[in-house]
């Protein structure tokens, strides 16, 4: 009885923290270059239940009842890099990364790309969202004043909006600042740490490759456009409502096995 309290619990813990990955997705549907998250959800090891045999106080041997399990749980949550929707905006400070050939490891279907950040304790971090913009400095910053890193990670600094990026990444300010957007390959993103804010880090010790010095990249930079986020809503709105269920399922359970603790307590204990 009580294995069963632990089971359905596991159940509505599984799918409430579900539903939150899904309403942070939703949420962040509007949010340029935002990856949206995915569950992987497993179950606790099985157990096996076995029946002793016994026959005039001679115990004969063991019988399979079968397997119980024993509950879920959320493993991880790992965001899906796939391409978002180009959006042209116009804006000179606006740059979309277009993935062109990013081939990915042995065991994933695709690499990505990132612009180079630096955040503010000046690490570099990774992120697709290029919503830019110029600070009072002439800084190209991502975010909260984050500045955007060139292929040296230096930050860009240029006199004016009035710069042009070419599809390779080169940027030319309007005084003759020249500067290679950096870019950063991973052949593996599932690996990387999400930190908010669309901001990704690598495995501890570690940067990513230069985009530029591997061969088999490639990729497009437009100015004047932005990545849109890849979250489907119609889909997620029906995984929320999906999620929900299986919530109230388990609750229904729960109370069923509460009611019976209950008259168990109640009634029998008066026999």
């Amino acid at each position: 009885m009580f294995k069963g309290f632990y089971t359905a619990a596991s159940g509505m813990i599984a799918q409430q923290r579900k539903t939150e990955m899904l309403s942070n997705n939703m949420a962040n549907s509007t949010t340029p270059g935002f990856k949206a998250d995915q569950s992987s959800i497993r179950s606790f090891p099985e157990l096996l239940q076995q029946r002793i045999g016994e026959k005039a106080g001679v115990i004969e041997g063991k019988s399979n009842i079968g397997a119980l399990s024993t509950g879920v749980y959320m493993q991880e949550t790992t965001p899906l890099f796939t391409q978002g929707d180009i959006n042209q905006t116009d804006l000179k400070t606006d740059l979309a990364l277009v993935n062109i050939n990013v081939p990915g490891n042995e065991t994933n279907q695709g690499g990505s790309l990132f612009y180079t950040i630096q955040n503010a304790n000046g690490d570099v971090r990774y992120s697709r969202n290029g919503n830019f913009t110029l600070d009072g400095q002439g800084y190209l910053t991502a975010g909260s004043g984050l500045y955007v890193l060139d292929q040296n990670n230096n930050p860009i600094q240029l006199s004016d909006e009035n710069f042009t990026v070419s599809s390779g990444g080169v940027i030319t300010g309007s005084a003759g600042e020249v500067y290679q957007l950096g870019i950063g390959y991973s052949d593996s993103p599932e690996d990387l740490v999400k930190e908010g804010d669309g901001l990704y880090r690598a495995p501890e010790g570690t940067v990513l490759q230069n985009a530029l010095e591997n061969g088999e990249v490639s990729f497009q930079i437009k100015q004047g456009f932005i990545e849109n986020s890849n979250v489907d809503t119609a889909r997620t709105m029906t995984d929320m409502m999906t999620a929900y269920r299986a919530f109230e399922a388990n609750q229904k359970m729960l109370q069923a096995y509460d009611k019976s603790m209950e008259q168990a307590a109640n009634q029998i204990g008066k026999v």
